[in-house]
């Protein structure tokens, strides 16, 4: 009779632990400070920056990034086209982030030119 008292009582504490259990968010915490108004994107201030003729290689190696890991191709080879013409010393990183944007807008020569100066720098590493 014990026994069963207690196992009744474990069981009985086991489900009202779950009522008192933390619900999960349904909204993530990128959303709501969006929606407070309280995140800022920095492609946006870059863009804005840009705009206004101020273009370091630090910035455009920023916005060329933002763009490529959010998959909009076309203008990650816009920013790295510009950083490429800007200054030569440049990570091998950078050069192969653009050929693949090249390659995606369809400019296939330009791709395999910048992949060619990424292999040189990279020491013929493979990605």
């Amino acid at each position: 009779m014990k026994n069963n008292l207690l196992l009744y009582l474990t069981i009985l504490s086991l489900f009202s632990f779950n009522n008192y259990a933390q619900k999960t968010k349904a909204v993530s915490n990128e959303t709501q400070k969006k929606d407070n108004y309280t995140y800022i994107d920095p492609v946006k201030t870059y863009e804005r920056v840009s705009e206004k003729g101020y273009k370091s290689p630090d910035m455009l190696k920023k916005m060329g990034n933002a763009y490529f890991f959010n998959e909009e191709l076309d203008k990650a080879a816009k920013c790295y086209g510009e950083l490429c013409e800007m200054t030569t010393d440049l990570e091998p990183e950078y050069y192969y982030r653009y050929s693949i944007s090249l390659k995606a807008i369809g400019e296939n020569e330009k791709a395999s030119e910048n992949l060619k100066k990424f292999n040189q720098l990279s020491g013929n590493q493979t990605k």
